[in-house]
């Protein structure tokens, strides 16, 4: 009966981990193929030029490959090292978001204010040479959420020391439309618009991060339960 039951966890470990391991090799596909594609998606932050989406989605299907692939190993051979491994480091990626979110909701009044002074530092590396990631990626921010600037239109006027505004801030885009009037220009700033924007779709996001957390919880019973199991098959049968 144990037997039984040992193989059951053993191949619904090893059927959970194969999945979240071929999910992995499609975020680090995706990642790559952002890197390569130059990163329209790049970061808006001066302060970590690293930190783009193809960067994090390369580092996020890594760890999750490395991971699953242990849990699936560790499972199949039944091998109690490598489903302790698993175990641990799932548990140390749990935590680790668990303080994140504590401390994002802990400090956001800092975080906000942090944030938009960083994205208007970064604000004057767009259009110049090797930042075409971060000029691509305002450049569709302001055209798809219709606003211009950090806090306001007028924090292209620092960048250019000039009244004008990138061409994708115009309500009708043109070649040199950003040395128009303002009336021609988005008005709304785009932090506070994507603010919003992510706010109506806090719904989606809490249940997202919800299911993360039950799979993960979940990923933790199945590897604690068998490697109880195999310690308890190995002394029986010692």
């Amino acid at each position: 009966m144990a037997r039984n039951c040992l193989q059951c966890i053993k191949y619904l470990m090893f059927t959970f981990n194969l999945l979240f391991w071929l999910g992995g090799c499609g975020i680090l596909g995706v990642g790559i193929w952002l890197a390569v594609t130059q990163g329209n998606f790049a970061t808006l932050s001066s302060s970590f030029p690293s930190l783009s989406a193809a960067n994090l989605l390369i580092a996020t299907g890594t760890i999750v490959m490395i991971v699953a692939f242990l849990g699936c190993v560790g499972a199949i051979k039944e091998n109690k090292c490598l489903l302790l491994s698993f175990f641990i480091l799932l548990l140390v990626i749990f935590v680790l978001e668990l303080i994140f979110v504590i401390l994002f909701f802990a400090y956001t009044d800092k975080i906000d204010m942090y944030a938009q002074r960083d994205l208007k530092k970064g604000l004057h590396l767009y259009g110049t040479e090797g930042n075409v990631g971060l000029t691509n990626a305002w450049s569709i921010i302001q055209t798809d959420f219709r606003c211009c600037g950090v806090s306001n239109y007028t924090d292209w006027f620092e960048v250019y020391n000039a009244t004008r505004v990138p061409d994708f801030c115009c309500l009708e885009f043109s070649d040199n439309c950003g040395l128009h009037s303002p009336g021609t220009w988005w008005k709304a700033p785009c932090y506070e618009t994507i603010k919003t924007w992510l706010h109506e779709n806090l719904v989606a996001l809490g249940i997202f991060g919800i299911c993360t957390g039950l799979v993960q919880i979940l990923g933790l019973t199945f590897a604690m339960t068998m490697y109880c199991q195999v310690v308890k098959a190995d002394t029986f049968y010692a």
